[in-house]
């Protein structure tokens, strides 16, 4: 008993220790993303005075369909050799992209440093994690990965005040600026690459099955894990493919692709909605932080509850509650009712966000969890890179209004999907999906 007591000790201190990792490797990769903004307005009035809004954007827009695109491929390698070499890997990329950023001076070397290396890298340290603490934390897969994506809303908060005051108020400059980006970073992921340790996997042993659909994780009703029984051991090809051809799955992915095209155009724009209505550009630069600090709440909050209540009911009642958000955004004429609507926006989007990679463990065995996450970040990746570039040719073309409709009308056509993904899961309406 005492051994028994000890070894699950460990496991804990091991867990709560990879959460540790995981939630700076957030803030180092997608934290420091959200933070591009900043990034756009510098090389528009500094560096790249000769291109366009637009054209800038791209770099930002690249970097984020990388760390999408290869999700699957990251997925598929935390599976089948742990994260540890992918996590340092992808540091060693991401910081030696960030180093030669500093080199910069033509905009295609930005791109070629701030656009494909870092988005290749981060992709590598962002997805890992995930399937190691879906592994390692099945009972309370909800509330750890709230708090792993809430580094990236802590960074969204943090970088972008630590880049614009190092940026425009002071004598750093440009080249010493991202210096010390690299130089905070490198300890926070040398961490990440310490304490994001596999968890240790029972031994397979075969039972039958007559299902060809995929099993069932952990912590679902209906799974045989939660007794302590193994999952079946499958033919990782065969797994993928029942994956894919998963109802659930497809439903899924096919809503938080089409929600993720309007889901961040508030994130993009509220700024600039703000100064058109009479704010200072100094002041709305502020509703960006307030909107990610916001987030931040909502990916950790809204992740306990999904752990008592249903992951799939969580999210779904989010999606609502933004699609509600995003079609009343214009409503909002002065500084504070445009706060309001960057914190409210902010708490449910964080949930969507938190609360995705906990509903696909769902549907996935333990074995195939960094997989599922992968396949399904991969789903996101064109929508994820259109998304701002539509937004901003809607917003030049017909204004604010037609905007906030197609903000939420994207993400209401997204969330009935995922109720169809939720009712097929399970066909009971109060119960805890």
């Amino acid at each position: 008993m005492k051994s028994t007591g000890t070894s699950q000790r460990a496991k804990n201190v091991r867990a709560g220790l990879a959460v540790v990792g995981a939630t700076l490797a957030f803030f180092c990769t997608v934290g420091f993303l959200n933070a591009f903004g900043v990034f756009q307005q510098y090389y528009k009035t500094n560096m790249l005075k000769d291109k366009s809004d637009s054209d800038i954007s791209w770099i930002g827009s690249v970097c984020i369909f990388f760390l999408y695109a290869l999700a699957p491929l990251a997925g598929i390698l935390v599976d089948r050799v742990g994260p540890t070499w992918l996590l340092v890997g992808g540091s060693l990329g991401q910081l030696v992209s960030i180093f030669l950023t500093s080199l910069c001076t033509q905009y295609y070397q930005l791109f070629l440093a701030q656009a494909v290396l870092l988005g290749i890298s981060t992709a590598f340290i962002t997805w890992p994690p995930i399937g190691v603490i879906s592994r390692a934390l099945p009972n309370h897969r909800g509330l750890a990965l709230g708090i792993v994506v809430g580094g990236s809303s802590l960074g969204g908060v943090i970088w972008p005040i630590m880049l614009e005051r190092l940026l425009n108020h002071s004598d750093v400059g440009f080249g010493w600026t991202i210096r010390i980006v690299a130089f905070t970073m490198l300890p926070l992921l040398a961490i990440a690459c310490v304490t994001i340790v596999e968890p240790p996997r029972p031994k397979p042993q075969a039972r039958p099955s007559d299902s060809s659909d995929i099993t069932i994780a952990e912590d679902s009703p209906n799974s045989s894990l939660d007794d302590g029984a193994p999952a079946q051991e499958k033919k990782p090809d065969s797994d993928i493919w029942a994956l894919l051809k998963n109802k659930v799955f497809i439903f899924l992915s096919a809503g938080l692709a089409i929600a993720y095209i309007g889901l961040f155009i508030p994130f993009f724009y509220i700024s600039s909605y703000a100064t058109e209505k009479g704010v200072s550009p100094e002041t709305s630069f502020y509703l960006i932080s307030a909107l990610n600090g916001a987030s931040l709440l909502g990916r950790v909050l809204p992740g306990h509850l999904a752990d008592l209540w249903g992951h799939y009911n969580i999210i779904v009642l989010a999606m609502f509650a933004s699609t509600i958000v995003a079609f009343s955004w214009t409503a909002a004429k002065s500084l504070a009712g445009i706060a309001v609507v960057a914190i409210v926006y902010g708490f449910t989007s964080g949930a969507i966000l938190s609360l995705q990679g906990a509903c696909v463990g769902k549907i996935a065995s333990r074995q195939m969890q960094g997989t599922a996450m992968g396949l399904l970040m991969g789903c996101l990746a064109v929508t994820t890179l259109i998304g701002s570039p539509v937004g901003g040719a809607i917003l030049t073309r017909y204004g604010y209004l037609p905007l906030s409709m197609f903000t939420g009308a994207s993400l209401a056509v997204g969330t009935i999907l995922v109720v169809v993904s939720r009712m097929i899961l399970d066909r009971r309406v109060l119960c805890s999906v």
